[in-house]
């Protein structure tokens, strides 16, 4: 999924997952995109020696369907080992792409993934605004991430590169 957990123990309580990284390589053709021009959103890849930082929420189990109609485009709901700030271990359920999905884009430079992000807009808003909240949320978390940090400052070169063209 987005390094977004949901869990049974606890509210809003920082976590890690193990041997997984948060990467812009899965696309979007439902929510801030459309089907003729997906948009890129993240996903968790099993990449041995990386954590993943994020948040875990618990929800009521009503809540799942609709977590799964959201993370329909490819996403599969799994188990995943939560590592807490405390010491303590969980058990969680994220939502991950694989590359075996139709849906799954792949590596891309992060200048490419700002280009892909900064044409897209679908029901749900613009694909940039996505990026642009994840990466206000992580700081705010503390959270350093130079994957979506280094997609944020491409964004952010080219919107401002557009603005001043248009002026």
């Amino acid at each position: 999924m987005r390094c977004i957990c949901w869990i049974t123990i606890s509210c809003l309580k920082g976590h890690s997952i193990l041997a997984g990284k948060r990467i812009f390589w899965q696309s979007s053709h439902d929510h801030l995109s459309t089907p003729e021009a997906p948009g890129r959103v993240a996903t968790l890849v099993e990449m041995p020696g990386a954590s993943c930082e994020g948040m875990a929420y618990r929800v009521s189990p009503s809540v799942f369907t609709q977590l799964d109609y959201r993370e329909k485009n490819g996403y599969l709901r799994v188990n995943t080992e939560l590592h807490f700030a405390d010491n303590q271990v969980s058990t969680g359920l994220t939502y991950i792409a694989t590359a075996d999905n139709s849906a799954y884009l792949g590596p891309a430079s992060e200048q490419d993934i700002a280009k892909h992000i900064a044409r897209s807009k679908g029901a749900s808003g613009e694909n940039s605004e996505y990026l642009l909240q994840l990466a206000q949320s992580l700081r705010q978390l503390k959270i350093d991430d130079p994957h979506v940090f280094a997609i944020e400052n491409w964004l952010t070169k080219l919107t401002t590169q557009h603005s001043t063209l248009s002026t």
